[in-house]
C-alpha cells in the first residue's frame, strides 16, 4: 500500500564528482519494501533469547543493540523474505 504520510525523502552526501545527473527527470514516485512484495520475517529462535537476555541483565529500560540478517527477494520475484539470525550487543560508548 502507498501512504503517502510515512514516505520520508532521501538523500546522498554531498561529493565532488557526481556519477548521475542529479536534475530531477519525470513523476515522483513511492519507494517503499511492501509496495509491489509481500515480506516475510523470520527470526530465529536462538537470536531472540540471547537479545531477551541481554534485556534482562542490562538493568536499563531503553538500550541500544543490533540485530543482523540477511535479506533476500523471493525465486518468484514476489516477495521479500528477512532472515534475522545474529545478535550484537553493541557498545555503550
Amino acid at each position: 500500500r502507498f501512504v503517502p504520510e510515512r514516505m520520508v525523502p532521501f538523500s546522498f552526501p554531498l561529493s565532488k564528482c557526481a556519477l548521475w545527473d542529479p536534475v530531477p527527470m519525470g513523476d515522483v514516485i513511492g519507494s517503499h519494501v511492501s509496495y509491489y512484495r509481500n515480506p516475510k520475517l523470520s527470526l530465529m529462535e536462538k537470536t531472540l533469547r540471547l537479545a531477551y537476555r541481554h534485556a534482562k541483565q542490562n538493568g536499563k529500560q531503553l538500550f541500544s543493540c543490533f540485530l543482523l540478517g540477511t535479506l533476500l527477494v523471493d525465486e518468484d520475484g514476489e516477495g521479500i523474505s528477512v532472515t534475522i539470525d545474529r545478535f550484537d550487543p553493541g557498545r555503550e560508548i
